[in-house]
């Protein structure tokens, strides 16, 4: 029987923090991480749980105290929103469509794949469904739903394997999209239109960049100002939620950051048409930065790798098949289809996040390629838009087609 040690949350907390100098540290001297743009949370976090992992074979399990994970989340998908003023979304407005015509083909041929492989290798086709778009682009929460789903209606145990398909996704998600993105900017020689360095808020001060490395000039006023109306997008969210919950609308079933992205846009829209705020993108980019690698911080290293030691070998090969698809996908198809660009080149990143992982990693994977090449407001617009919300309605109605196939 495991011994079990309970984190504090303070402790925790600074375990989180030690997670992203560890990853910066690794990525600074290992020269293969830095060139293919590896994340640094991604890197740092799969150090600590290989570190927690092996402790769990002495039967040590160490469990983190993380109450500020999820708003940290909340926070991020706030500052989407805060940033996509209106100006902004009707130049991003028709790209959004095409990436989600994309996005959707990509979840009908991930499905298909999984189906295949899994009828291929022994296993029931329906459990294919969870080596496909269930979880690796619905992620944990959409797989443990489905889990109970497929318990209750067709008596088939499969949490485990669900847990096990989405933290596999997760890892190669982040693992794979910098590389993917990284190759296309240098094979074809593409440049960000606002080009390389860390100083663009002096030539465009609207611009919001999700760089580590852009300059911000903030003053503790803005700080403050941008903090608030974050968390107003997040206690917003929440409420929203909880409205959507008390009500019973399992018709909608949108996450909470959506809830928050959307009351950001709101936010932002409002101030500027009004003209009596101007909400500070440099501040935006600030906290949103923070708040993104805090959250990606606290979910790697809270990942139970031991999950994946059960895998058994048929879905193994069915998730590395999946990891390749997508990579070719990506490469060859989400990027041509979006304008062969540059902007197409970093949301071919963030496809790879979000294909296999979830929203907050294709933001990571684009993150980490902008802070090397430069801004791409465009991909952080389009990006986190058809992946937070309108890929959930389309991989639903995916789902049920071939559930209704497959019964």
């Amino acid at each position: 029987m495991d011994t079990v040690y309970q984190i504090g949350e303070l402790e925790s907390f600074l375990i989180a923090l030690s997670v992203l100098f560890i990853g910066r540290i690794i990525c600074h001297y290992v020269a293969l991480l830095k060139k293919y743009n590896i994340p640094e949370p991604i890197v740092g976090g799969l150090v600590v749980a290989i570190i927690i992992t092996l402790l769990k074979l002495q039967g040590i399990e160490l469990r983190f105290s993380l109450p500020l994970q999820d708003t940290f989340m909340l926070m991020f998908f706030s500052t989407i929103g805060l940033a996509a003023n209106y100006k902004l979304l009707m130049k991003g407005g028709a790209k959004v469509f095409v990436f989600l015509g994309i996005a959707s083909v990509y979840i009908i041929l991930q499905n298909g794949l999984g189906v295949i492989l899994a009828s291929s290798l022994g296993l029931e086709p329906l459990m294919g469904l969870f080596a496909g778009s269930i979880t690796l682009s619905g992620g944990h929460g959409t797989g443990a739903a489905w889990s109970q789903i497929f318990a209750e209606e067709y008596h088939m145990p499969t949490l485990e394997f669900a847990m096990a398909a989405a933290t596999f996704g997760l890892v190669m998600g982040g693992i794979i999209g910098g590389p993917v993105g990284e190759r296309l900017i240098k094979k074809n020689q593409l440049e960000s239109p606002f080009s390389k360095g860390k100083d663009h808020h002096k030539t465009h001060p609207d611009l919001v960049t999700y760089s580590r490395k852009e300059e911000d000039l903030v003053t503790p006023t803005t700080v403050i100002e941008i903090l608030f109306l974050m968390l107003v997008c997040v206690v917003l969210a929440k409420f929203a939620k909880q409205i959507e919950t008390d009500l019973a609308f399992t018709w909608l079933k949108m996450p909470d950051f959506v809830y928050a992205l959307f009351f950001g846009v709101v936010i932002a829209n409002t101030s500027e048409l009004s003209g009596r705020y101007h909400v500070n993108a440099e501040c935006v980019d600030l906290l949103g930065t923070l708040s993104l690698s805090l959250f990606l911080s606290m979910t790697l290293m809270s990942l139970r790798l031991w999950e994946i030691f059960d895998l058994a070998l048929p879905l193994l090969i069915i998730l590395l098949c999946q990891t390749l698809m997508l990579a070719l996908f990506a490469s060859y198809v989400s990027y041509r289809f979006m304008g062969r660009d540059y902007d197409a080149a970093v949301i071919a990143g963030g496809h790879c996040g979000f294909g296999l992982g979830a929203t907050p990693t294709a933001v990571m994977n684009m993150s980490a390629l902008v802070s090397r090449n430069g801004p791409s407001p465009q991909a952080f617009m389009v990006v986190p838009i058809v992946g937070a919300f309108f890929i959930d309605i389309v991989n639903l109605i995916v789902l049920q087609v071939y559930i209704g196939l497959l019964t």
